[in-house]
């Protein structure tokens, strides 16, 4: 009897320690031993549901709750949904499925915890098939009908990918919270699709749902994929009225959108003014700086940043390699290369050694940057590809180009950029049979060039701009300000670049199909509607055309407007007839 009470005492004794101590893992192992030194059986569920919830808590190793629990004679549900929780919450979230698998073989029925947990793991997992059984069983059992588990539904439907199922079950939703609608909006971005985020933002606020922390990060990374700088700017007051300015996600994603519509000043101002700078906010600037031409500043900034005593990521050297690119800096690149690996223990991934590959190309070291590829520790993938077929084309280098091409054939043979890529060496070379035979492979592969189209925005509103559009309401104006642009131009010296258009047709006819490029369209649309002097931001689908790097430099020099396009591959900020990109892209 004494015996029984004793043990008791120590239970309880040992499950308050637990819940006021167990302050890290170290401390958690201590009380653990002391139950078992004081003859509290390994098995009690009760201080075993204790322990687990606490090792959880604290994130320690999964294989130590994984012992625990083994050791647990009948668990309850709360018992089976910490581990699942554990595992849904660590880096190997698989094992949830099992657990959730064996629980119903040991027919513990489920209670309102258990879904959201088992959603959480297959959402990181990806696992849509798993997802749809869940969903299923929820339906059937009475739970899918609670805001919690639909809410990790829509969740779960927008980590695999399918955004039109997670918002169809969002519409079904009779009672909607901020959770709710910030998975329905981050869907979207995740799969993106920002002009649906930009949307159902504005339904949110029109319901009277105030936004928190998470949805303004959701909101400007929409705004960063459409250029929507005024828009982005409005969220930016409303950080600072609501006092959201000093949450470390939102504040970083602000400095993303702004690094990522070419507005570094405001980036760097962002950076300042933020209480703590964190690993992830030195990144975004070191990568927005390079991204956009300014490769001193970047590496500079990483110095500061290694003067503070942080330490870098795999992302961080992405920034630095790729200003190293940008600034001509071969060994410096092979020096950070170096560091990265042997001062820091970070293995290189195909992204660093794509920056190596563009440096060398950058540097017109095309045959060192092909020996490079082929002596990879990793198997080079399209992008690596790519790039050296992109510096071929720029420094002349049919060779090694066509062995480029060769190889993305095998990666890609659909990815039409490439065709016209290899099209524009040849038509640079004057070799235009060769133009001719690309163009056949691409009619008889049924590779069609993908449209282009350019976004700007306007007061509240983005438009979009394709080649040759006539949609608009104000055609005739944007066409009338086409050709006064190009009597300009030509006063200035512009001979329109017709040797890449990739077309059957005389020399006039190529000239007006250049001057019909949708970033053209859209410079012209703003030069007519933005306020005088005003900067302009393109956000094009494509890479920018030889004959438009060279006219948007001159409009810059002649309209005396700074110009940033983003295009696929770059940033180019054009002011006084120059580039960032040194003419390189």
């Amino acid at each position: 009897m004494h015996s029984d009470h004793h043990a008791s005492s120590i239970l309880r004794k040992c499950i308050a320690l637990l819940h006021s101590c167990a302050t890290s893992i170290h401390k958690l192992q201590q009380i653990h031993a002391f139950s078992i030194r004081h003859g509290v059986p390994l098995n009690n569920p009760d201080l075993g549901k204790h322990l687990l919830f606490t090792i959880v808590s604290l994130a320690a190793p999964m294989s130590y709750a994984h012992k625990i629990f083994n050791q647990i004679h009948n668990p309850n549900i709360f018992t089976w949904n910490t581990m699942i929780r554990g595992y849904a919450e660590s880096e190997n979230p698989k094992p949830a499925m099992d657990i959730h698998r064996s629980m119903r073989l040991f027919a513990v029925e489920p209670d309102t915890h258990t879904y959201p947990f088992l959603l959480k793991a297959i959402a990181k997992l990806i696992a849509v098939r798993e997802g749809e059984e869940v969903h299923s069983v929820t339906v059937k059992n009475g739970f899918g009908s609670l805001v919690f588990v639909q809410n990790s539904l829509v969740h779960m439907y927008a980590a695999c990918g399918r955004a039109e199922s997670a918002h169809k079950l969002f519409d079904e939703m009779s009672d909607r919270n901020l959770v709710t609608w910030n998975s329905v909006i981050n869907g979207f971005v995740l799969n993106g699709r920002p002009n649906e985020t930009l949307t159902l933002y504005r339904e949110m606020v029109g319901e009277g749902m105030e936004p928190d922390g998470f949805t303004l990060v959701s909101l400007l990374t929409a705004c960063a994929e459409l250029g929507a700088l005024a828009l982005a700017k409005r969220v930016h007051s409303y950080m600072f009225k609501v006092g959201l300015a000093e949450n470390l996600h939102a504040a970083n994603a602000l400095l993303d959108l702004y690094a990522k519509t070419g507005n570094i000043v405001e980036a760097q101002k962002v950076f300042k003014e933020m209480k703590e700078n964190s690993v992830v906010s030195w990144t975004t600037l070191i990568v927005g700086l390079a991204m956009n031409g300014f490769g001193v500043e970047a590496i500079n900034l990483f110095k500061e940043m290694e003067m503070k005593q942080l330490r870098p990521s795999e992302i961080t050297f992405v920034g630095v390699l790729y200003a190293c690119s940008h600034c001509g800096m071969v060994d410096e690149g092979f020096t950070y290369l170096k560091r990265m690996k042997e001062e820091f223990g970070i293995e290189p991934r195909i992204e660093h050694h794509g920056c190596i590959v563009d440096l060398l190309g950058r540097s017109g070291l095309i045959q060192r940057a092909y020996e490079y590829i082929i002596n990879m520790p990793l198997q080079p993938n399209a992008v690596i590809w790519r790039t050296l077929l992109g510096a071929c084309t720029i420094h002349k280098h049919s060779d090694l180009a066509e062995v480029a091409r060769a190889q993305l054939i095998q990666l890609e043979p659909k990815h039409s950029g490439d065709y016209v890529l290899l099209s524009n060496l040849y038509a640079s070379e004057r070799r235009w049979l060769d133009v001719s035979k690309v163009r056949k492979t691409m009619l008889q592969q049924g590779i069609q060039k993908s449209p282009g189209h350019s976004l700007v925005e306007l007061g509240n509103r983005v438009l979009q701009f394709t080649m040759g559009d006539m949609s608009h309401p104000q055609s005739d104006d944007i066409y009338a300000k086409l050709t006064e642009i190009t009597k300009l131009l030509r006063l200035e010296g512009y001979v329109p670049h017709v040797a890449n258009v990739l077309a059957d047709i005389e020399e006039e006819e190529k000239e007006t199909a250049l001057s019909f490029h949708s970033e053209k369209i859209a410079i012209a649309f703003m030069l007519i509607n933005a306020p005088s002097g005003a900067p302009i931001t393109v956000v094009k689908n494509l890479r920018v055309c030889a004959d438009c790097h060279l006219a948007i430099k001159l409009i810059s020099k002649v309209y005396k407007r700074e110009i940033v396009v983003r295009d696929r591959s770059r940033f180019h900020h054009f002011k006084d007839g120059s580039c960032t990109c040194k003419d390189y892209w």
